[in-house]
């Protein structure tokens, strides 16, 4: 229970958030117009922010193993058989390919449309490239390191859930949760009870300590948005403004164009289920980081959109690391970007190709800040674009990724809307629309 649902404040926690990340916004701008980009002051001035916000993710971090292994396991358990299992899966990865595929062939129609990489000035570019050479060249190494085609495959597999663990491949202790559920739904017995209930124990505990850090959250969008314009200033939305715009325009019609029509056909109000998910939606967008927005995403979905546990512990699990619309979206602007950047023209099937790895890439992409950068250097290399490329995008990827972890953990809601629709103890949309 957060401090506005127990009574103890009067302002709502997602005021609260917005209120920090004005004030963020605002006073690192002052310090930034102050103080310039001179380095040593820099990090003098965010010696502070800096280590309180890395602090609260890793807080987070911390917490969210425990509760996505124990909220899977009892979302599985809770459906009572295969079939339901079946078919909620089934209906999961329906709509996430559809809802990514939509998100991709926007984006890929309106970087043709405007062409926000053609006619760039060589010595601006040159200077963005050597600006992000360093990490750009650790983030292509990243790229390579990571597994492709059948090793990605197999990789989801862990022959070591521990070891899966330790080095953060989610999608594998994912798929060890979800043989644990089949497990727990296939083996009906009064052992399998007790360990069910044990589990459930686990994901409420996880859930009151992560509704305790949360409180924090306030203070921690303070001080990720204090860096962000310390260190960039107005840079950070003026920078690169054509590609910036052209990403931020298909987003923001995939939220409130596609998700409002989906929607609509799921017979919701999108007016009023944008108000109802709207804590959530701030939260990402400060912590740019679908893993940390979790814990609150799987309680709104059960006391401000009333939709069945067994559902939206099982969607909003999964889609943290495979339904992200935004990421692949993002992926393929920027692919195509830095093609015409480099004047590398890509035939349509190429475009075709690009558009097939990025929503795969999407459900591979680790639901952490700057996530999607090595997916993006790797798709770079697949079709004959420079992966050093991504050194130009560097300086205004940090806000990229908060909007685009907004409409990814926005997509989670939605999909859990959309499974939840036909189900034995779905929500009356009518009900909680009026």
């Amino acid at each position: 229970m957060t401090e506005a649902a127990s009574g103890k404040s009067r302002l709502p926690l997602h005021w609260k958030m917005l209120i920090g990340f004005m004030l963020g916004l605002v006073l690192g701008l002052i310090v930034h117009g102050t103080v310039g980009a001179d380095a040593q002051w820099v990090r003098h001035v965010t010696s502070v922010t800096q280590p309180a916000g890395t602090i609260f993710l890793r807080l987070i971090f911390m917490l969210v193993l425990p509760l996505l292994f124990s909220a899977l396991v009892c979302g599985i358990s809770e459906m009572g058989d295969v079939r339901a299992l079946g078919r909620i899966g089934w209906k999961t990865l329906g709509y996430t390919i559809l809802a990514s595929g939509l998100a991709v062939v926007l984006g890929l129609v309106l970087v043709n449309l405007f062409k926000p990489g053609a006619g760039t000035d060589p010595v601006v570019a040159r200077q963005m490239l050597d600006a992000g050479a360093e990490r750009a060249q650790a983030i292509i190494s990243k790229g390579k390191a990571a597994p492709g085609g059948a090793d990605m495959l197999l990789s989801i597999v862990p022959a070591n859930v521990v070891s899966a663990a330790a080095n953060d491949q989610i999608m594998g202790v994912m798929f060890f949760a979800l043989m644990i559920g089949v497990g727990v739904v296939l083996t009906r017995s009064e052992k399998t009870a007790v360990f069910r209930n044990a589990v459930e124990g686990l994901f409420e505990i996880s859930m009151t300590l992560i509704t305790l850090v949360i409180r924090l959250a306030p203070y921690a969008v303070f001080c990720f948005m204090f860096n962000l314009a310390t260190l960039f200033g107005w840079d950070l939305l003026l920078r690169l403004g054509a590609y910036v715009g052209v990403v931020v325009l298909a987003l923001a019609i995939h939220m409130f164009v596609v998700y409002s029509a989906l929607l609509k056909w799921a017979g919701w109000s999108p007016l009023r289920w944008f108000g109802a998910v709207r804590e959530v939606m701030v939260l990402s967008f400060s912590t740019a980081s679908s893993n940390a927005t979790l814990p609150t995403s799987l309680r709104v979905a059960e006391e401000n959109l009333h939709l069945p546990s067994k559902v939206s512990r099982f969607v909003l699990t999964v889609g943290a690391t495979a339904n992200q619309n935004g990421t692949a979206l993002f992926e393929g602007v920027t692919v195509l970007f830095l093609a015409q950047f480099f004047g590398v023209e890509l035939s349509l099937t190429q475009q075709v190709t690009v558009m097939l790895v990025c929503i795969l890439g999407g459900i591979g992409t680790a639901g952490v800040p700057a996530g999607s950068l090595p997916v993006v250097a790797l798709i770079c290399g697949m079709v004959g674009v420079p992966p050093e490329g991504i050194g130009i995008i560097l300086g205004v990827d940090r806000f990229l990724d908060m909007c685009r972890t907004t409409l990814n953990t926005t997509g989670d809601l939605v999909l859990a809307t959309l499974v939840s629709r036909g189900e034995q103890d779905a929500p009356d949309p009518d009900a909680i629309n009026a």
